[in-house]
């Protein structure tokens, strides 16, 4: 790794001026903490009532890449519709917590707030489990009026700030915030604003991004291109042509995440790697790619070059998958201290 404290340093000094527009689908992530030990028989249904004794809602989705950017010391702005329900206000309320801003986040009364429910069982000995998820979406296409609304705050917005992060989290065609129109005015904006940095993570439609800094993970960028999944997880040739055919694509560097591996990044005529830390103990991978998106956004936006950005992400990453049971984030002291272990092995 050639990223030295020095250079980690500056990077986060410059962090504290950023200000970064997070666009797309931001979550509510409710974890619901059960105790086996409470559990009680329905009078009703015969069926077991589980008891809730702790409730903890976090952002998740774009949410979590708000999160992390706030960590490291940025200030997002998040550009979203969220429903006029309770989901919505604690998603905002937690928002706000974390130091976002969520002025731009639209309230609307014929929409829900996406929320995914995430039951976690305590058992009699103490150890912990998560429960199958519960999950809260929206499966209508996005209105035309609040799709024209989302776009008018976007051209509003962009102009006040030193970066996008687009996150399309919703998987339903047009049933998300990153609607056809909504991402076509997006590749516009980022033609019209070359000096901003613009960039894109999409779990089913990473392909479809041009012009714009894409994240893909090595299914969604097989996928992107047509090929087996299966493929560029197991060959590192089926990767490369993923990576370079998408780089061909979108015009821009192109960030391919995989896992364990570490990062990959295409450039014009090159590509390298950044192998990921190396970690001992348990970990939980869950938000590690929104951590990844929150670094490289951030450092390419304070002035790193592709790959020291792709360097922090790896530490970032390493520092989130150690929060067992969250998904959590880190702060540039975590990833400092990081560095010094990796630096001294």
């Amino acid at each position: 790794m050639r990223l030295t404290r020095d250079r980690l340093e500056e990077l986060f000094r410059c962090f504290r001026d950023l200000r970064i527009l997070v666009v797309g689908d931001f979550f509510l992530d409710k974890y619901l903490l059960l105790e086996r030990g409470l559990t009680e028989i329905s009078l009703e249904t015969g069926l077991e009532a589980y008891q809730a004794v702790g409730v903890r809602p976090l952002p998740g989705a774009a949410g979590t890449v708000a999160k992390n950017l706030t960590a490291l010391g940025v200030r997002p702005l998040a550009l979203s519709a969220i429903g006029d329900d309770g989901e919505g206000y604690e998603l905002e309320r937690a928002l706000r917590a974390f130091g976002v801003d969520t002025s731009g986040l639209i309230k609307v009364t014929e929409r829900h707030t996406p929320t995914y429910m995430k039951p976690i069982m305590r058992e009699p000995d103490g150890r912990e489990h998560e429960l199958n998820r519960i999950d809260i979406k929206n499966r209508s296409p996005t209105p035309p009026n609040l799709e024209e609304e989302i776009i008018a705050r976007l051209r509003e917005l962009v102009t006040g700030v030193h970066g996008v992060a687009i996150v399309d989290q919703v998987e339903e065609p047009n049933c998300g915030i990153v609607t056809e129109m909504v991402r076509e005015e997006i590749l516009r904006l980022a033609s019209s604003f070359p000096g901003k940095v613009f960039i894109a993570d999409s779990r089913a439609r990473i392909g479809l991004f041009h012009g714009v800094i894409v994240k893909p993970n090595r299914r969604e960028a097989a996928l992107a291109i047509g090929l087996a999944p299966e493929e560029v997880m197991r060959d590192r040739t089926a990767l490369h042509a993923a990576g370079e055919a998408l780089r061909g694509r979108t015009g821009r560097p192109v960030y391919i995440t995989a896992g364990e591996e570490g990062i990959f990044v295409f450039l014009e005529g090159a590509c390298a790697h950044v192998p990921a830390v190396s970690m001992e103990g348990p970990i939980d991978p869950v938000g590690a790619g929104d951590a990844v998106m929150a670094a490289l956004a951030s450092a390419l936006c304070a002035g790193a070059d592709f790959v020291e950005a792709a360097e922090l992400a790896v530490l970032v990453a390493a520092v989130t998958v150690q929060k067992i049971g969250t998904t959590g984030e880190a702060c540039p002291d975590e990833v400092l201290s990081l560095l010094n272990e990796v630096t001294r092995a």
